[in-house]
């Protein structure tokens, strides 16, 4: 069995009993969910099997048991953590809204476990629960008049844009940015002869700051949006454009 298939049967199976030794006092989801404790508190660099076998109270060896080793470790802890996708509020009609709240889901989670922006990339083996969250949004958009691949096409723009604005927001000093911004707009308002359309940009900017999110997706939208529109003929709903944030 290659460790692919191992992982496989761990994620999928959810085979959690040993099959040998003595009895089992430990499941696959304790050992995952000790990880995660490990990896938000400190990074993913401290998780290592000697670590979660302390915080669990075993012996290392005792967690061979369960699983072969730390790359399965991690794929069960991503996969936990990223979790089930959540379910849409009942006023939530139209695919619009329902790919909003995901997104704010998704960026959510992302949030609250930074470590898997590392873990969730690259060509690997996806979870039961991760593969749930790209069923609930191509649900959403069953209907659309989009084929298979512009679905999946829009699950990969949208957790693009929630990956990259969570990994900036994560890696900006929010106090020295605004004193880097202060300054700069500043500079760029004594040197406006100089930078006229920035200038004339900064003051007449009304919106809030740090707002890119917001805009990213919605402009995300507006493209799948129109797309729809051209390829069906049908009109958009805006009434569902309101999502609970």
């Amino acid at each position: 069995m290659t460790d692919r298939d191992e992982l496989a049967r761990l994620l999928w199976e959810r085979t959690t009993i040993p099959r040998r030794g003595p009895r089992p006092t430990l499941t696959t989801t304790a050992i995952a969910n000790a990880g995660i404790e490990i990896a938000d508190t400190n990074g993913l660099a401290a998780v290592t099997m000697q670590q979660v076998a302390e915080t669990l109270g075993v012996t290392k060896m005792a967690l061979y048991r369960y699983l072969p080793g730390k790359a399965e470790l991690i794929g069960l802890m991503t996969d936990a953590a990223i979790g089930q996708p959540p379910t849409a509020h009942p006023e939530l009609v139209g695919w619009r809204a329902r790919l909003d709240f995901w997104s704010r889901r998704m960026f959510e989670v992302f949030h609250r476990h930074p470590w898997v922006l590392e873990t969730a990339v690259g060509n690997r083996l996806m979870g039961p629960n991760e593969i749930a969250w790209i069923e609930t949004l191509v649900t959403a958009l069953a209907d659309s008049g989009l084929d298979g691949g512009e679905q999946l096409d829009v699950a990969a723009t949208l957790a693009g844009h929630v990956r990259s604005l969570v990994q900036q927001e994560l890696s900006t000093d929010h106090t020295a940015a605004e004193s880097t911004e202060s300054t700069l707009a500043g500079i760029i308002e004594e040197h406006a002869n100089r930078f006229p359309a920035l200038a004339t940009a900064l003051g007449s900017a009304s919106a809030p700051p740090n707002r890119a999110f917001d805009f990213g997706l919605a402009r995300i939208l507006d493209g799948v949006e129109s797309l729809i529109t051209r390829r069906t003929g049908r009109p958009p709903h805006r009434d569902s454009d309101q999502v609970d944030r």
